[in-house]
């Protein structure tokens, strides 16, 4: 096989590989920081002459250009695995909606359901000697949803990381339709969140429930990221880390001499995540980085995996949470914010662990457009909350007001811990809406 030959028959313009794409169509663009810009960008100069495309992907870090084109959704509408704010955008202008999963599961729909794209187009690596692209930074579903693609479109970025795994990290060239060599634009840089004296107080919470030899997972926002800062100030030793996101806070602590792996029951001594996205410095750690474990999704997340891990530490956050101990981590009443991804799966893995510990944090309180301050802790889901985690399954919960463990309490006492960590504000409120659910008992503590 002349590897060479072939990419020299398969390379062609951005263009000319577009015009392949036709109405009625799904079209998959690569997990976050993979979607594809040389033929979003080519896809947006004919959208205009197609119907009913259907754009398929998850965690958007930039508006794609065919919707910058087709601003009324005319043409095309966009499907998410997961929201970012610009999927979020999406969703609220009518022209996307999002695909309800558990993460885990998402190779399993390109396989066995009814997520067969037409076409896919992913960015990634360089072909190296031996005729392979890399994912880069998302191994995520790709390897599942290219076997099932009828048409497979590699876009080449020599700015993708080469991340290396043990396997669905890459694709041979001779699974590829077409090769378009981009501009070679630099990666989207995804700045972690800015940490506050609230994620700081939750943070320290949590820290202090984490031992030498933990495994950590740790979720998207300002709080895991403070999380992982404290972890990197701390004493701690020999952590492992396995993740569905890969996330700066894992470069500083990994810097900071706390992660080793050493004490990993599987993959001893790598990291392992399913995709990453971060800034400039995550990228170039990455790269070439044999401590560093790209894995599909279905791997990573899978109870399975989770639960054999001793130790296991899962930090999510959530929206908000009601007085019966339901978690709320995908949308404000019927407005949608991001998905379900993986919470779940690292909710039940962490607690099946051997001494596994699983937590989600958020601040007690959150501001409004118009200045007011609401309660995250609330008497029951707003109308139109979806339940991410349901009551039977949350461990620890955790504010800057302390940290509860739901699990095993009757519904009083699970409401009465619940109410402990709310702000004081809106406590005697909470009682008082306690005590019309039949959820508070007059021998309660004054919270």
């Amino acid at each position: 096989m002349d590897i060479q030959k072939m990419y020299q028959e398969k390379l062609t313009s951005a263009d000319n590989a577009a015009s392949v794409i036709k109405s009625g169509d799904w079209v998959d663009y690569g997990w976050a920081i993979t979607a594809p810009v040389a033929m979003d960008k080519a896809l947006s100069l004919r959208i205009k002459e197609l119907n009913d495309v259907k754009i398929r992907g998850g965690i958007l870090v930039q508006m794609p250009e065919v919707f910058k084109v087709d601003t009324k959704g005319e043409h095309c509408s966009w499907h998410t695995w997961h929201a970012s704010g610009i999927g979020r955008k999406l969703i609220e202008q009518g022209l996307g909606f999002y695909i309800p999963m558990r993460y885990s599961e998402l190779p399993r729909y390109y396989k066995e359901i009814s997520a067969t794209p037409n076409v896919v187009i992913i960015q990634v690596t360089p072909m190296d000697k031996h005729g392979y692209f890399n994912f880069g930074l998302s191994a995520s579903h790709l390897s599942a949803c290219i076997q099932e693609a009828k048409t497979v479109i590699v876009e080449v970025n020599e700015n993708m990381p080469r991340c290396l795994g043990g396997f669905g990290t890459d694709v041979h060239i001779s699974e590829v339709d077409f090769i378009v060599q981009g501009d070679n634009p630099p990666l989207i840089e995804v700045p972690s969140a800015e940490i506050t004296d609230v994620d700081k107080a939750v943070a320290k919470l949590i820290v202090e429930e984490i031992s030498n030899g933990a495994c950590i997972q740790l979720g998207i926002g300002g709080m895991p990221n403070a999380v992982g800062s404290f972890i990197a100030q701390s004493d701690l030793k020999d952590l492992g880390v396995h993740t569905e996101v890969y996330v700066d806070a894992f470069v500083e602590m990994t810097l900071a001499g706390k992660v080793t792996g050493s004490k990993k029951n599987i993959n001893q001594g790598k990291q392992t995540y399913s995709f990453a996205m971060g800034t400039k410095k995550l990228y170039d750690f990455l790269n070439n980085n044999p401590e560093c474990m790209s894995a599909p999704v279905d791997y990573t997340n899978d109870i399975r995996t989770i639960s054999a891990l001793d130790n296991f530490i899962s930090i999510n956050n959530a929206v908000d949470i009601d007085l019966f101990g339901q978690v709320n981590s995908e949308s404000s009443g019927t407005r949608h914010i991001s998905g379900a991804g993986g919470q779940l799966d690292f909710v039940l893995g962490a607690y099946l662990s051997k001494h596994g510990k699983s937590f989600i944090c958020c601040s007690s309180t959150i501001k409004s457009k118009d200045g007011t301050i609401k309660s995250r802790i609330l008497p029951t889901l707003r109308e139109g909350s979806i339940v991410t985690a349901t009551r039977a399954n949350v461990h620890y919960l955790v504010t800057e007001y302390g940290k509860v463990n739901l699990k095993g309490l009757s519904t009083w006492e699970k409401c009465e811990a619940i109410i402990s960590v709310a702000h004081p504000d809106f406590r005697e409120d909470l009682i008082q809406k306690a005590k019309e659910m039949k959820i508070w008992r007059q021998s309660n503590k004054i919270c």
